[in-house]
């Protein structure tokens, strides 16, 4: 069962360079190690925002990549915020707990109802 994030970050003021060139680090890591199955961030550069879009196959893989990426993570928010973090899929207990102690608090769970994923 996939699972989806989205997260929304408010950019530091007099930091776009810096958060642009962390995420390039974080994101640039993940695509050689990590185990999503897609990131995509999206750069809001008018109103200092940043979304970012992860996919992953399940809760395990988030676990894992929370495990790997850690220092990346770190140096992305060096330079920002999380304003809204928003999850959709089934997500262990494990990783809301996780979810549950970071920046954004307890996430709402939203279950797929259905749908499908095709991948290169």
């Amino acid at each position: 069962m996939s699972i989806l994030f989205h997260n929304t970050m408010r950019i530091t003021d007099g930091h776009i360079d810096e958060f642009k060139t962390a995420v390039r680090r974080a994101v640039d890591f993940v695509s050689e190690h990590g185990p999503q199955q897609m990131v995509q961030v999206f750069l809001d550069e008018e109103r200092g925002l940043a979304h970012s879009f992860q996919l992953y196959p399940d809760s395990e893989a988030v676990l894992a990549h929370w495990k790997l990426a850690d220092p990346y993570i770190q140096g992305v928010m060096e330079h920002c915020e999380v304003q809204s973090f928003e999850t959709y899929g089934e997500l262990s207990a494990e990783v809301i707990s996780g979810l549950s102690s970071g920046p954004a608090g307890a996430p709402a769970v939203r279950p797929l109802l259905t749908g499908f994923t095709r991948l290169a």
